[in-house]
């Protein structure tokens, strides 16, 4: 055994190039799968922990107490590991603020503590209520740079409570508490229930039935409204379950350029080392001892690198981790485990080992003799037909001669065209998949308006990234209408449209439902160009809703949404399904009248709205936004051509892999061109003797590459392509939306003809470095090595 490792040993430290080659393929592959694993992972197993350690409740019930009593519901057991309950509850509506702080009807519930079998909260800031007057709100913990600060009290249905405390509650129970005494002075509508189950939990479904088997024995219509938790638990995963569709893709790819590229080495080394091989035998080594010394070669580089890249992947995993999860309320640790760092280390290296393991065998069936008389050249007729032909064409001899060196060594060919096409299937993967964001982001900037303006109330005012600009804000002095009648009137504006962004009531769900209450030009600025499938709002009676919110609430084109606003209530139809929705939750869109039928005497300050405008063709962004400064200090206007954090996320992140990826392809060329050269040293010994210049030397060698680069580039750009039409609707179902097919349709001929070249430029620059090597290459130098 200590033979075979010295032989290794040194066969590591002769093989500098082949070492480097291996060890830089595994780093990089297992970089990309330990990023992809972590984020798999991520999607679920930080939930659950954090579900568990609150107990949180599989059903979150809502009854009737006008049907049902609390006697009854606190019998009513079957099938129920854990119960808390009942708990009375109502629907409060928040006064107009002018500062921060919850807006919308809030469901607030009668606790006596935060505790207790089922939804234990996290109470981070402050206490529990314990007397009239004080409510906690349900609020994940707050990044330590939040801006604008907390508000100490909140004033709702007319009654002001002290704000004594935040708790966060992953299941969303409530949107705040207070005791059950203070309860019973506002008058509960409702009574709430916190269901934990023995049975099956695993989907809606499975949750679903379990409640009616724990409702069966009630009166009719005892139950009001029910949520199972796998809304919520989706709707948290959906942040960074975005990235894994993309990622996996990337690591799988990475994964088998390293198989292909590790074979094409070993294989290589295997054959260009035909006379080490017959040395090896011939000083006593058994043939099971020359395929260890190959193993332990491709393993010593394959090994350190494997450790290398698991540290380097759980870094690079956990600023996506940490922004997928922030203000969730869960494990700030969450990342690669020791199962996902088990699994690589031992997977990677072992997969390694089976790459090599075949060609490492051909070192077991050669006899002594056989390898050290074998010579480095490749054996007479493999290939001398197609040099044959290749000179009756007319075309340079270093030309016909490198065209027709691949078919000398036909297995290693294929193994560089596998390692080429890889290159170009990831290139096209990630084109496709930058071009297919800016579109998506494009359709979503010409929708939100090219500029953004918010009226200051004084305290609230805050730039496009949450951070408040220098010097004192100034309240604005305009009504809303004002404040749309200067934007529309300043030079340059084409179309203006003013949302208002507000959580409603809807009738038979427990969680309220956002309404983005749009009026002006809203229909024209592009939010049609959004639809995945029905149509555009053609009257006040309709609405369009994020794909998102179809998914989560079950809802279907035709559907009919009540909503509910203090005592008015809207019905709405879906007519369409839109890719995303406003920014923010994802919410309807609903005519501005809705909201005036709904609370008749509501006057919205201009503060709380949002001002879109979309300006005339060719007109500059910039003159307009100093234009709004000029005309009034409180309105804040930016540009929202900016990039989104998941495009610029995404597209950075899959270029940085793709840019890896074809760099690891051209070092298999690399590889492959070293070995060609190092076989043929004897045949551009004669070359040059009978005349090839240095210059000759490097055309014939990147010639050899070219056929590489086109039959990798043809054939790697068909597998880019339908990776791309696989992938990114995964991702878009990861992250709950729908595309709209004109964002995929992002093929064209002059792009494919770019991508087919990039195969070539990948395998030429893979050999153009051992190309200059063959070129100095001398007649003296061949002749002593020989």
């Amino acid at each position: 055994m200590s033979a075979v490792w010295r032989a290794a040993r040194a066969a590591v430290r002769r093989r500098r190039v082949q070492t480097f080659v291996i060890g830089l393929v595994v780093l990089l592959s297992t970089t990309t799968i330990v990023v992809a694993l972590s984020l798999l992972s991520a999607t679920s197993a930080p939930f659950d922990k954090a579900f568990a350690r609150q107990a949180g409740p599989h059903a979150i019930a809502e009854f009737d107490p006008a049907v049902v009593s609390a006697e009854q519901l606190t019998a009513a057991k079957t099938g129920v590991a854990a119960v808390a309950g009942p708990f009375p509850l109502t629907v409060l509506e928040p006064a107009i603020r002018t500062g921060p702080g919850p807006r919308g009807p809030l469901t607030v519930v009668g606790r006596g503590d935060p505790g207790g079998p089922v939804d234990k909260l996290d109470l981070w800031d402050g206490r529990w209520p314990a007397a009239p007057g004080e409510i906690v709100l349900n609020e994940p913990v707050h990044p330590t740079d939040r801006v604008p600060p907390d508000p100490d009290s909140i004033t709702l249905d007319g009654t002001t409570f002290t704000i004594v405390g935040r708790a966060y509650g992953l299941a969303g129970s409530a949107d705040a508490w207070v005791t059950p005494e203070q309860m019973a002075a506002l008058r509960p509508t409702g009574i709430q229930m916190l269901y934990r189950f023995t049975g099956d939990v695993s989907s809606a479904a499975a949750v679903e039935d379990s409640l009616a088997a724990v409702t069966a024995g009630l009166p009719a219509k005892a139950l009001v409204a029910s949520q199972a938790y796998t809304v919520v638990k989706e709707r948290i995963s959906t942040d960074i379950a975005v990235y894994v569709p993309f990622l996996a893709t990337f690591g799988v790819l990475g994964l088998v350029v390293g198989i292909v590229i590790v074979g094409n080495v070993v294989s290589g080394a295997v054959v260009s080392g035909y006379r080490h091989i017959g040395i090896l035998k011939a000083v006593g080594f058994t043939p099971r001892q020359v395929v260890g010394v190959y193993l332990v070669m491709v393993s010593v580089p394959a090994i350190v690198a494997c450790v290398l890249g698991t540290v380097l992947g759980t870094l690079a995993a956990q600023p996506l981790l940490r922004e997928g999860f922030q203000g969730l309320g869960l494990d700030p640790g969450i990342g690669a485990g020791g199962g996902i760092w088990l699994a690589v280390l031992v997977g990677v290296p072992l997969t390694v080992l089976l790459a090599a393991f075949v060609p490492a065998t051909r070192a077991h069936r050669l006899s002594a003799a056989e390898a050290i008389t074998a010579g480095s050249a490749p054996r007479a007729g493999r290939g001398t037909r197609v040099q044959h032909r290749l000179a009756g064409v007319r075309l340079p001899r270093a030309v016909s001669l490198g065209l027709g060196q691949p078919f000398a060594r036909p297995g290693r060919t294929w193994f560089t065209v596998a390692a080429v096409l890889l290159g170009v299937t990831t290139v096209t993967f990630a084109t496709g998949l930058a071009d297919t964001l800016v579109r998506v982001s494009t359709i979503q900037d010409r929708s939100d308006g090219q500029i953004v303006v918010h009226a200051s109330d004084g305290r609230s005012r805050m730039a496009p990234d949450g951070a408040p600009p220098p010097g004192q804000p100034v309240a604005t002095t305009r009504t809303d209408a004002q404040v749309e009648e200067l934007l529309r009137g300043l030079p340059g504006a084409a179309r203006v449209a003013a949302r208002y962004r507000l959580p409603v009531s809807e009738v038979g769900q427990t969680e309220n439902l956002d309404v983005n209450f749009f009026r002006g030009d809203y229909s024209t600025m592009g939010y049609a160009d959004e639809l995945t499938a029905g149509r555009w709002m053609a009257g006040p009676e309709e609405t369009v809703v994020p794909a998102q919110l179809m998914r989560e609430r079950g809802l279907s084109i035709g559907d009919r949404l009540t909503l509910r606003l203090g005592s008015a209530s809207r019905s709405l139809t879906v007519v369409g399904e839109v890719m995303d929705g406003p920014d923010g939750p994802p919410g309807i869109v609903a005519d501005w009248s809705v909201l005036t039928s709904l609370a008749p005497e509501r006057v919205v300050p201009a503060h709380e709205v949002l001002y879109q405008v979309q300006l005339v063709a060719g007109f500059d962004v910039a003159s307009y936004v100093r234009a709004v400064a000029a005309a009034d200090a409180s309105l804040d206007a930016w540009d929202t051509s900016q990039l989104s954090d998941l495009l610029v996320t995404v597209v950075g992140f899959s270029s940085a892999l793709a840019l890896l990826l074809s760099t690891v392809a051209a070092l298999g060329v690399f590889n492959t061109v070293v070995l060609n050269v190092r076989e043929r040293r004897r045949d551009l010994g004669m070359l040059k003797s009978i005349g090839m210049t240095p210059r000759q030397v490097v055309t014939m060698v990147l010639s050899s590459m070219l056929v590489v680069g086109l039959a990798g580039g043809l054939l790697g750009i068909p597998l880019g392509v339908l990776a791309h039409r696989f992938i990114l609707p995964q991702a878009a179902d990861a992250s709950q939306v729908s595309l709209p097919s004109s964002v995929m349709a992002v093929w064209h001929a002059p792009t494919l003809a770019l991508l087919a070249l990039s195969g070539v430029v990948i395998a030429l620059l893979g050999a153009l470095v051992p190309a200059g090597g063959a070129a100095r290459l001398t007649i003296a130098e061949v002749l002593h090595n020989e």
